[in-house]
């Protein structure tokens, strides 16, 4: 269950945030581009080119006591402001210093998940349903001088968010059940941009199927007796395999990046670099030859990539050079 949920969470935060990790950078500027279900009259209003839906199909073999259960997980993004205290009141500023460490706004982001089940695969010939209802609001961080003043704020403010996810399953004889998951994203659209709307969207959903007293089939490499039905899941959007231990067959990844069944996290990788298709070494060995100021930038853009370059900045010698290469099968990702 560990190896799924590295690659769950790898699958999460898969293009986050890229190389330099400054929010300057021109790759940076359009950020959620993975996993979007977007608002329904939004999606409508462009075509359906960016969708407000998200289907999972698979096979299962059990029998109607068999169990399952969902969990879909996705980013909600947060809008950060910084804050420069004036008098009684916050004036939202582009940057703010406070003793040397810099301050600058951005967007964040939130994980959020909505789980359902476990059911018996007999009681999901009915549809089952969980609500997505998660209320705007916001929060704020003081920030203090050196003497303990009251300096700024950061000002962190998130848009309700609502939809469903549905989960259904269809016997197909011989103890074959078409398991079907779907996500579906109804939050109110007023007309903005599609900036503005990416606060309104499930970013980088991904969902997990955890089956007990069963087992799921691999739709990459389905035996000959069920090629057919494999054939004829449908899928939105995302693509359904088999994680875990080589093997297992009690969990699967429906992931909006397509992955072989069994992928795992390379053993070298030093942590969370967010782009599964750069290598970990010229990634860490480019941060570390940034500038003073490319830095101070890294760390002020967001708390994850600060999280990075301190991780890169503390690697020895020893775990640089675990970084050269390793020839490997393909399906290897790296956190």
């Amino acid at each position: 269950m560990d190896a799924a949920k590295k690659i769950a969470e790898a699958v999460l935060y898969e293009g986050y945030l890229l190389y330099p990790y400054r929010r300057s950078a021109i790759k940076n500027r359009q950020r959620w581009t993975f996993g979007g279900v977007y608002p329904r009259a939004y999606s409508e209003a462009r075509g359906g080119d960016d969708p407000w839906t998200m289907q999972t199909q698979c096979l299962m073999t059990g029998d109607e006591t068999s169990t399952v259960e969902v969990k879909v997980r996705f980013l909600h993004v947060t809008e950060r402001k910084v804050g420069k205290k004036r008098g009684e009141n916050l004036e939202f500023v582009d940057e703010l210093r406070v003793g040397e460490e810099l301050y600058l706004p951005w967007e964040e982001a939130t994980e959020r998940e909505i789980s359902l089940g476990p059911f018996a695969l007999g009681e999901l010939e009915s549809p089952m349903r969980a609500d997505i209802d998660i209320a705007g609001g916001s929060g704020e961080e003081v920030l203090t001088g050196t003497e303990g003043e009251v300096v700024g704020a950061i000002v962190r403010g998130w848009r309700g968010l609502c939809g469903t996810v549905e989960m259904e399953t269809e016997p197909l004889g011989g103890g074959v059940f078409r398991v079907t998951v779907g996500i579906a994203n109804t939050t109110p659209w007023m007309g903005e941009s599609r900036e503005s709307t990416l606060r309104q969207t499930l970013v980088s959903t991904h969902t997990t199927l955890t089956a007990q007293g069963g087992e799921f089939v691999s739709l990459t490499d389905p035996p000959g007796e069920l090629r057919e039905a494999a054939q004829g899941c449908e899928n939105l959007k995302t693509w359904p395999v088999l994680v875990g231990e080589e093997g297992e067959r009690s969990m699967m990844l429906s992931s909006p990046i397509i992955l072989y069944d069994y992928p795992e996290i390379a053993p070298e990788s030093p942590g969370d670099l967010f782009d599964g298709t750069e290598i970990d070494q010229l990634l860490v060995l480019n941060v570390l030859t940034l500038t003073d100021e490319e830095k101070e930038e890294m760390r002020a853009s967001d708390p994850r990539a600060r999280e990075v370059l301190e991780r890169c900045e503390s690697l020895s010698q020893e775990e640089l050079m675990n970084l050269h290469g390793a020839i490997r099968e393909f399906g290897m990702l790296r956190e």
